[in-house]
């Protein structure tokens, strides 16, 4: 018995499939994919329903186009490679070895099955659960498992279902293929017609040596083929985990409400994804092509890492109309960050806390009616100009800061904004100041503290803080910071201390 296993994941007419895999709508439709330069397209790819409606492979488009019923789309590279990272995410579930066999219009991929049996059972089993984990992504494959690296390559991409083949049964099993399949030469193709020899076991039944003395070599290949029994050195690649969805519109969408039907399946699909690895999404990308060339991108950052559909859907929503793109869109990506989710153990007794997702959302909305710069946690800023700090998005970090008991302290109350007085000098000591109020007589003035830099840009500053204990009219005595703009020979009333 060999300790060899191999299972072949096949998804034929791939970019007809990459087009489909987000169109939901258009799964049941019969389907044609184009490339070339207008008006020259040409049919590269289609669906079965297409298939039945009389489309071929090569077609061009005007003759497509004759064809009732038929839906065209154009062909999409991007859209080809962000699903073939799904697909090879899809299968990577399965085993960490993996050879990649595309051909043409047909992506492939070869797994090393061998040991596995106690994670997912029989290799039937296994190709059962392959096979409905791929349909839950939106691939339609057929899937082969053998002996014989080759055997499963070859019968994978000629059937569309799943295939066991016991082993010792790889030649039978290939015999009923046709030469196609090995992609011979045109000239080597029209030698064995001329000979008789269609099918694979016609192949595996000529002598071996009078196959060599001519056709050469290769020959012997050919036939080993055909018998299921050619050797391969497996060449496993790396599977990059990347959470990332392209969609690429037929013609471009001003409308929020086509953008928001394609993010909610891209949403379903990189949840999905990340679901399957214990893992959550701690951050969303979102970037799209508009026309004339122009890049729209907006990042979204919950609190806390989610696999909540409707939330994140719901702040990819707030996100767009607050930030609405300035033109059409003609592509649509969005990339997400992977994270963990923390879970906290409430009490048996305790209250129960509101969800971390209405957070996000009130200050989405806050953001959208106040601001982006007026909503958030305020975060000083490197400098010495007092009262410099910027808003940045909230998070939590998990870290509770510790308290301690401390004698009692002197609290500074900022005037927001700063009111403006008329201050009197003694030499050039504050002696009284004047405001809405009325006047103030200065009893004690600590200072100056003098604070300047960025002399050489409009944001520069100049300015002179004083500390001081004023008596008002009625006799109340208040503690002031007053704060004069050297730049601009202005006096404020910065803060009251308590």
């Amino acid at each position: 018995m060999s300790d060899e296993l191999y299972a072949c994941v096949c998804a034929a007419e791939f970019p007809a499939q990459a087009l489909l895999r987000l169109r939901t709508e258009l799964q049941s439709e019969p389907v044609a994919a184009l490339e070339g330069r207008a008006p020259l397209e040409t049919v590269c790819s289609l669906n079965r329903a297409a298939h039945l409606k009389g489309a071929v492979l090569g077609m061009t488009r005007l003759e497509a186009e004759g064809l009732a019923g038929v839906r065209l789309l154009a062909r999409s590279v991007e859209v080809e490679a962000a699903a073939r990272a799904v697909l090879l995410e899809c299968v990577s579930q399965f085993s960490p070895r993996i050879e990649e066999v595309c051909m043409a219009t047909t992506s492939a991929f070869v797994l090393d099955i061998s040991g596995t049996g106690l994670l997912f059972g029989p290799p039937e089993t296994l190709a059962q659960r392959l096979r409905a984990a791929l349909t839950t992504a939106g691939f339609r494959a057929s899937i082969a498992v053998s002996a014989n690296f080759h055997v499963a390559r070859l019968k994978a991409a000629t059937s569309r279902a799943v295939t066991v083949i016991p082993e010792g049964q790889e030649t039978t099993a290939l015999a009923k293929l046709t030469l196609a399949a090995l992609n011979l030469e045109e000239n080597y193709a029209e030698t064995f017609a001329i000979w008789g020899i269609r099918t694979l076991g016609e192949l595996a039944a000529l002598p071996e040596v009078d196959l060599i003395a001519r056709l050469g070599q290769q020959a012997r290949l050919w036939r080993d083929l055909a018998r299921g029994v050619a050797t391969h050195t497996f060449q496993p690649i790396e599977a990059e985990f990347t959470l990332k969805e392209f969609f690429d519109f037929e013609t471009p969408v001003e409308e929020m409400d086509s953008l928001l039907f394609i993010g909610a399946r891209m949403i379903d699909c990189l949840v999905t994804r990340a679901s399957a690895r214990a893992l959550s999404l701690a951050s969303l990308t979102v970037e799209m092509r508009l026309a004339g060339g122009r890049q729209h991108k907006r990042v979204i950052r919950p609190a806390l890492p989610s696999v909540d559909r409707k939330f994140l859907l719901k702040l990819l929503q707030l996100e767009i109309a607050a930030h609405p793109p300035q033109a059409a869109v003609l592509s649509f990506t969005l990339t997400a960050e992977a994270g963990q989710s923390s879970k906290v153990q409430l009490g048996l007794f305790a209250p129960q806390t509101p969800e971390p997702s209405r957070l996000d959302v009130t200050i989405a909305r806050l953001k959208a009616i106040a601001g982006e710069d007026r909503v958030g946690s305020p975060v000083l800023e490197d400098t010495h100009r007092s009262g410099s700090f910027r808003m940045e998005s909230f998070s939590v970090s998990g870290v509770t800061a510790g308290s301690k008991a401390s004698g009692p302290r002197m609290a500074l109350r900022r005037m927001r904004p700063p009111v403006p007085v008329r201050v009197q000098l003694h030499t050039t000591t504050p002696a009284a100041f004047r405001d809405a109020e009325g006047n103030h007589e200065i009893t004690a003035a600590y200072g100056p503290w003098r604070s300047a830099s960025c002399w050489w840009s409009f944001v520069g500053w100049d300015e002179e803080e004083w500390d001081v204990l004023a008596q008002a009219g009625n006799g109340t005595t208040v503690a002031l910071l007053l704060v004069q703009d050297r730049s601009k020979n202005e006096w404020r009333l910065e803060a009251y201390y308590d």
